[in-house]
């Protein structure tokens, strides 16, 4: 063998023997795994969104309830209640809730106005319907929160409202959550129509969900509502010593001149953002926060309103 291979040979046999007396060559090591990202807080997620994610007030399905200390606005449910609505929009075109009053402040419960002597005439509006406490649940894409509810097998949003279902039932209905906007009745389910409405002002009050037709909710304004002097009669209702607060009128947005609207849009609960926005109520990111929650009620997600922003009207 010539001399100048051998001290190649001599190598690669050295090779060979430390490579069999060796354990195999193990894996380039793995990467360390990327660092999670650090979860949003609420103010995050909102921060993040983009203008799709939100949605302008429809002035057809929107009410203006003008307080002497400023405006309340109302967002309708047609969705549930097309004939409560239907009729609340009648009477507000006849002018019916002008000059009337709140006559019920029941503290952590309602507030409630009409015509409390039930005398008021009326014009093409009714003063009651059949009840629309529920509807068939075919044909709504419910946005589901995937957490245990009390009162009904499942819990979401349609529309910016908080919906409950039963889906062996095939069933939908609207809950009672803080703002919640519902008819007034006596003890026959179809007694109310829409002539004395309630808002909601306390805890939830779940167990009247499915008892009352509930036609909207409170986007704006419910600081003047919460706030009303409570009453000292049953249930909250004033004693005829004592004065509601008067209303100066109920109007539907789309009546009155652009200029006199209010423009308001609402985060869209039908999106990737609004479940990023559930999450981060659900687990507090906050600094404030030491432990999360790790659950989230249907009635602790309030669907963020602000001021329309001209790029996404």
């Amino acid at each position: 063998m010539k001399e100048h291979i051998r001290p190649a040979l001599r190598a690669i046999t050295a090779a060979l023997i430390l490579g069999a007396a060796s354990p195999p060559l193990a894996a380039a090591p793995a990467a360390a795994p990327a660092a999670a990202p650090k979860p949003l807080t609420t103010a995050e997620v909102l921060a993040a969104s983009a203008p799709s994610d939100w949605r302008p007030l429809d002035p057809q399905n929107t009410l203006y309830l003008e307080l002497p200390a400023g405006r309340v606005i109302i967002a309708t449910a047609a969705v549930f209640a097309p004939n409560h609505v239907a009729n609340v929009v009648a009477l507000a075109r006849e002018g019916y809730f002008d000059g009337l009053a709140f006559m019920r402040s029941q503290d952590n419960y309602v507030v409630q106005w009409g015509d409390a002597q039930g005398k008021k005439p009326l014009q093409k509006a009714l003063r009651t319907l059949p009840a629309e406490f529920e509807r068939s649940l075919r044909g709504l894409a419910i946005a589901r929160i995937g957490d245990p509810d009390s009162y009904a097998p499942s819990v979401g949003f349609l529309d910016g409202f908080p919906v409950a279902a039963d889906p062996q039932l095939g069933r939908a209905w609207l809950v009672h959550c803080y703002g919640m906007v519902g008819a007034g009745r006596d003890n026959d389910v179809d007694s109310g129509g829409g002539t004395e409405l309630y808002v909601v002002i306390g805890q939830a009050p779940r167990h009247l969900d499915r008892n009352v037709t509930l036609l909207g909710r409170v986007v704006r304004g419910m600081e003047l509502l919460s706030v009303l002097p409570r009453g000292h009669g049953a249930l909250g209702f004033y004693e005829p010593s004592e004065s509601g607060l008067p209303i100066r009128s109920l109007r539907l947005a789309a009546d009155l001149p652009e200029g006199e609207r209010t423009a308001l849009e609402e985060l869209r609960t039908d999106t990737p953002t609004f479940a990023a926005y559930v999450e981060a109520r659900r687990n507090r990111h906050e600094e404030w926060f030491k432990v999360p929650a790790g659950r989230i009620d249907v009635c602790n997600i309030p669907v963020p309103v602000r001021e329309a922003k001209a790029a996404s009207r």
